[in-house]
Parts: C-alpha cells; structure tokens; sequence
C-alpha cells in the first residue's frame, strides 16, 4: 500500500517523519514537549520546518471530512486550527495497516484549559473561558456551523487583554449547513452545557478549580452568555419613526461588542409611525479591524480594544484629538507601543505576545500608580514589570514539560 499525502501547502520534511510507527511509540527526539489536553486519540506534537505540528491518529474517512471541514472554516475567516495535511495508506513495518493522520498547525500562544489550570490563575477563569466559548459557539452557529461536540477539550485559549479568546480544535462531528434552526442550536447548547459541567467536576476533584460555587452552576453561564449575545446581534428592534437616531445607536451598540453590521434589514409599518430593524449581516473583529488600519497591528478583538483605548489617551494627552487620526497613531505606534514591546529581553519574549505584554504593562502602570498615588511613566512600569512579573510566567509560545493527560482528572473521556 502505497503512502497518500493530501497537503494544503507542500513540504517535502513531512515524509521524513515515521508513518510507518502508530504515532505513541514516536521517538521523542521529533516530539515537541507541549501540552496536551484529554483525548480519545492519539495526539502528538512534532518538529517540522522550523514550525511545530500536531498530528492526531484517527481513522482515514474521519480525518479526510475533518480536513476539509477545518479548510472551509478557515474560508469563512472562523477562529479554528489550521488544516495541514492528512496521511493516509499507513502501514507498519509487518504490513499491518494503521490509521490516518490529521495534521494541523499548532496555534502559538494558545493553551488547552487543563494547561491553564496548572499555571496560577485568578478566581474566574472558568468564567472567563466559558465567556469566551460562548463568543466562538456564536460565530459559528451564525455563519451555520453546528459542531456537535461542544467542550472546552476541543477548544484552545489564548490570552486577550486579560480575557480569553477560543479556537475551534476539533471539526470531527461538525456540520455546515446554510443556516442553523433554534432547536440545533439549542442542542449544541445542551451538548456544551452537559460536557463543561464534566470538565469542571473533574477540575474540582483534582483540586485544581478556583471557582467557589458548584461546576453545574457555573457550566449554566453558558446558556446566559450565548442567549444575550444572540440575542443582541439577531434580534429585531422596533422603534419610532421619530427616533430614528436608535438605527444608529444600534450600530454603535454592536460595535462596542466587538461585531460590525455589514447588512441592516429595515422596514416600516404601514402608517409609517415606525420602524423595524434587525441585522441581517454580522462580522465579529470591528475593534481589530481598525487597528489594524490605524496601524497595521493584527491582534485579538479584547487586545485592538485596550490598544485603541491606549491611542485615545495618548491623543488626549497630547493634544492632538483634532488631528488626522491615521497620523496620531503612527506617532503613537513608534512613541509609546514599539518601544515597550522592543524593551522585552530576548529572553523573554516567549513568555506572551507583544500586544498581551502591552496590555499587562498598562494593568501594572495602574497598579502602581494607584499604590504611589501619582502617575508613573510607562517607561519605568515596563522596567518594573520585566523585573518582577514578566520572569515568572511560563513560555506560551511553546509551553513546555506541562501534560494535562497526567493532571489529576475523575474522568478520562477525551472529546478531541
């Protein structure tokens, strides 16, 4: 049986790892030390090109729809893992077939939830995560995907501007269709609803939940957080004819939640006393969408937020709220950004993203100004920061030597 290799983007290296080798008893020499969240399959994570994949054992029909499903939600711009490749035609050295390959990218910085739970976090990361499952679970189901399989064991995290933003890791049970009904929304609520509760009972049972109130209770935030975000991006407004200023406060209103309105349907009644409107067209990243004009930083929604906050202060500070806002930034950008960012050490800069590094440096400026009672200068809150914060964080590039599979857990039942 002859090897078949099916890749988004060629790279000769992937041949030279060992297909012919069920993927656990991979040497350790090619295996990169990153952590892994619970699973039913194999997974492991690999050296490849200078880059670092991982590669999850599943059988070849399953992988296949996985790939191409993964592929479609990176067309529909969708927070989700890079579909690599899969291998397929797998034997070992007596002949014996083996299962496919899927292979995606690792997404840097981003850590399974368990591996966040090793680290020491504050009271309300459970909240937070689920916060941010909830923003993921509707884009999806906005753009209809059902996935069938909702956890936090198939999302990863990455840190954003003290929140959290959730990748799609696992498309093995999604659908995509035109549109999603009520009632298969719901069930992906209920299928989230029933899993987190789960996660964080044995999160619990190890010791490692920060949170006081029962897992159940906190797994229902879920449905809270969904329902009103739906609720505020879908649904329909009647107001006044003569208070036609609320069309754009509603605008206004979407886009402080982070979603620009590309299509708004309106109507008026037949006496023409008012109107109605509701969104038909919603695009989560308005914040980092400006940003990203303003000054070419690509960052997370939460991040381009606190940045732009950041630019208006400056703005304001110096006087300049009347000038071009494009040029504003630029100055900003080499004032006051790039020199916190390049004032990392070498050494460190594994430890967060540049603009989470901004965002933290802002957080400890105000903790010490508060505690001195006067302004401290960002120069000197960065010196601080690098000398007794930053030194204590681990490498989220690449987190090494943390295996959340030998956490304290009550129940092995991976849903990768």
């Amino acid at each position: 049986m002859a090897l078949e290799l099916t890749a988004a983007r060629h790279d000769p290296a992937l041949l030279d790892l060992p297909w012919r080798t069920p993927l656990e008893e991979w040497p350790e020499e090619i295996l990169a030390a990153l952590p892994r969240g619970i699973s039913r399959h194999v997974v492991r994570f690999v050296r490849l090109s200078g880059g670092v994949l991982a590669v999850k054992e599943i059988k070849d029909d399953i992988a296949r729809r996985e790939y191409d499903m993964l592929r479609n939600l990176a067309r529909l711009h969708l927070p989700a893992v890079e579909a690599f490749a899969v291998v397929s035609g797998r034997v070992d050295k007596d002949g014996e077939p083996l299962d496919a390959c899927l292979v995606t990218r690792h997404l840097q910085f981003s850590l399974p939830y368990r591996a966040l739970y090793s680290q020491s976090l504050r009271k309300g990361t459970a909240t937070r995560l689920i916060d941010a499952l909830a923003v993921l679970l509707v884009r999806l189901h906005l753009t209809g995907f059902w996935w069938g399989d909702v956890s936090l064991s198939n999302t990863l995290f990455r840190r954003d501007a003290g929140a959290f933003s959730a990748y799609l890791v696992d498309a093995e049970t999604g659908e995509l269709r035109d549109r999603l009904s009520r009632g298969q929304r719901e069930h992906d609520l209920e299928i989230a609803r029933v899993n987190i509760a789960g996660e964080l009972m044995d999160l619990d049972a190890g010791g490692l939940l920060q949170e006081e109130r029962d897992p159940v209770e906190v797994s229902e935030r879920i449905l809270t957080r969904y329902h009103d975000l739906w609720g505020a991006l879908t649904s329909e407004e009647v107001v006044d004819d003569s208070e036609r200023w609320r069309v754009d406060d509603r605008i206004r209103r979407l886009n402080k939640l982070g979603f620009d309105v590309d299509e708004l349907e309106i109507t008026t009644d037949i006496d023409g006393t008012s109107i109605r409107l509701q969104p038909k067209v919603v695009d989560a990243g308005h914040h980092s969408r400006r940003l990203l004009r303003l000054t070419g930083l690509d960052v997370r929604e939460n991040q381009a937020r606190r940045l732009l906050n950041d630019l208006e202060v400056f703005s304001a500070s110096t006087g300049r709220q009347g000038e071009d806002e494009e040029i504003v930034a630029h100055d900003w950008l080499a004032n006051v950004y790039e020199p916190v960012v390049r004032g990392v050490p070498r050494a460190l800069v594994a430890k967060l993203e540049p603009a989470e590094v901004f965002h933290e440096v802002l957080e400890h400026r105000w903790y010490l100004a508060e505690r001195a009672q006067h302004d401290i200068p960002i120069t000197e809150a960065l010196e601080d920061y690098i000398e007794n914060v930053l030194p204590s964080k681990p490498d989220e590039r690449a987190v090494v030597g943390v295996d959340t599979e030998e956490l304290p857990v009550l129940a092995d039942e991976g849903r990768r």
